[in-house]
């Protein structure tokens, strides 16, 4: 752990400006004195979110959010070229100096510690009750996600719950998964509490978003590694509550994925979004968002080849519009002519949905990062309730319905409970192809023999044995023995 302290604390505090956040080199994560003000807290905000989006460094705004999901059936990258660390990923062969995993275990960890500070000093804070109560609420939001997302990634992992570095950290051992979720489930139902119904500005933590985001967490523990079939009922529950006030959180579905996907790549909020990220592309290259433009396209129209679809998750993709502006299967090459992407060189389909308006070639967009959509909350609400009871009522078949209407897909009705869950995991799959979703999926339930039966023989090989979680940085290991 020595490592992620250094790390952590050596990188600068962040503080925030109109459109984004912008650094302040004095070190450290402030002390007590700094947070007892109201811009002082505000401050320390700013740098608890900035370490989820820092480009090219840590965070969810680029490419590596995609490489460490690529042991799902709905990304792929390129067989050969620069992308040695994805691949190690789709060919669950990853090694604990992996490049792409230490930008998501770093950046986890270093919101995980401005989110500590703030929790630890922000009821001596003077000034305006409600506005410290917020903050707050954003602070436990953030640290729930963060250790959600490593504990899901990582399986047994540390929990650290204070900012201050301490000899003890050294010596700090993995937590097992059903102690992180704890603290998960705790600090998602003290934020909701604390928090404003809706965001107070986009890409920021909400009651709404804690409330979906914890119906998540319970779906999750119904499946493995915490295998409690009665987290089923609160998921549903808890998905309910968000459905049935969808208009006090401001939640619904984007009546057209074609305005959904295009506001998404221009920054433009939607009503969809639960929790996102916001870039500033016009602010500077850190600020930016590159998983939309190059990452996503192909090296026949000046792409980077970073990411793309598997051949069997496309081809079992059901047609229509939902499968239309998902995939983007013509290029168009530089001298004006075009290529079916049977003939390009991965011989692959990529995602449309990531492309710029125009099929702008850039990296550096204001382009949003959709990591929790209402859609999900939709299709929590029907999975988990069809898990928990003994038949599927009508609240579940309309959830998944408005989905399969908005893809153009007929409605479903008189399915078995068994055949209607896999009708929901299905849909999750192809609703959210490519949006970090689907692993985690084949995680909690344990889809890895299914999926790689399923494998099209002209994918990349799979070298090692299939595993579910990565190993921790060696780094961190080599510092802390404990971590092994």
């Amino acid at each position: 752990m020595k490592r992620i302290i250094i790390f952590l604390l050596t990188l600068p505090i962040l503080i925030s400006c109109k459109k984004a956040l912008k650094e302040d080199p004095r070190g450290q994560v402030a002390g007590a004195s700094a947070l007892s003000t109201i811009d002082g807290l505000k401050a320390a905000l700013s740098g608890t979110y900035r370490p989820m989006q820092s480009n090219f460094a840590m965070g969810y705004t680029f490419s590596s959010v995609s490489a460490v999901c690529m042991g799902s059936d709905d990304l792929t990258t390129h067989p050969a070229s620069n992308k040695a660390g994805f691949r190690q990923f789709d060919q669950f062969n990853v090694d604990g100096t992996n490049g792409s995993m230490y930008a998501i275990w770093s950046g986890a960890y270093k919101a995980i510690q401005s989110a500590n500070n703030i929790i630890a000093n922000y009821s001596s804070t003077q000034g305006d009750a409600a506005t410290i109560k917020q903050i707050a609420g954003e602070a436990y939001f953030i640290r729930a996600f963060n250790y959600y997302w490593l504990v899901r990634l990582w399986g047994s992992i540390p929990i650290l719950t204070t900012a201050n570095y301490s000899s003890s950290t050294l010596s700090v051992k993995p937590s097992a998964p059903v102690d992180v979720y704890s603290l998960i489930e705790s600090d998602l139902n003290t934020a909701k509490n604390m928090m404003a119904n809706r965001p107070l500005e986009p890409g920021r933590a909400s009651k709404g978003g804690a409330l979906a985001l914890l119906a998540d967490v319970y779906m999750t523990e119904g499946g493995w590694p915490i295998n409690n079939n009665a987290k089923y009922a609160l998921a549903a529950q808890t998905a309910k509550e968000v459905i049935d006030n969808k208009s006090v959180y401001g939640f619904d579905l984007e009546p057209n994925l074609q305005t959904l996907w295009t506001n998404l790549s221009t920054g433009t909020p939607t009503a969809e979004e639960v929790f996102t990220l916001h870039a500033c592309g016009s602010c500077d290259w850190s600020h930016a968002n590159s998983t939309f433009g190059n990452s996503a396209m192909p090296s026949d129209e000046g792409g980077w080849d970073d990411f793309f679809s598997e051949l069997t998750f496309f081809n079992k993709f059901p047609a229509g519009v939902r499968k239309n502006l998902t995939f983007h299967t013509t290029f168009h090459l530089p001298d004006g002519t075009t290529r079916a992407w049977q003939n390009g060189s991965t011989k692959h389909p990529y995602y449309a949905k990531f492309r710029l308006p125009n099929d702008e070639l850039t990296w550096q967009t204001s382009a949003t990062t959709p990591l929790l959509r209402y859609a999900q909350v939709l299709l929590i609400y029907a999975e988990s309730q069809a898990r928990s009871e003994s038949s599927v009522n009508s609240q579940a078949y309309a959830s998944i319905n408005a989905i399969r209407k908005r893809a153009g897909l007929p409605d479903l009705s008189g399915l078995s409970s068994t055949d209607f869950i896999a009708a929901t995991i299905a849909e999750r799959s192809w609703e959210f192809a490519g949006e970090y979703c689907r692993w985690f999926d084949i995680v909690r339930l344990q889809m890895l023999p299914q999926v790689i039966a399923e494998r099209d023989p002209a994918e990349i090989p799979i070298i090692g044995p299939p595993k579910y979680t990565f190993p921790i940085p060696t780094t961190e290991v080599q510092l802390n023995p404990n971590l092994h």
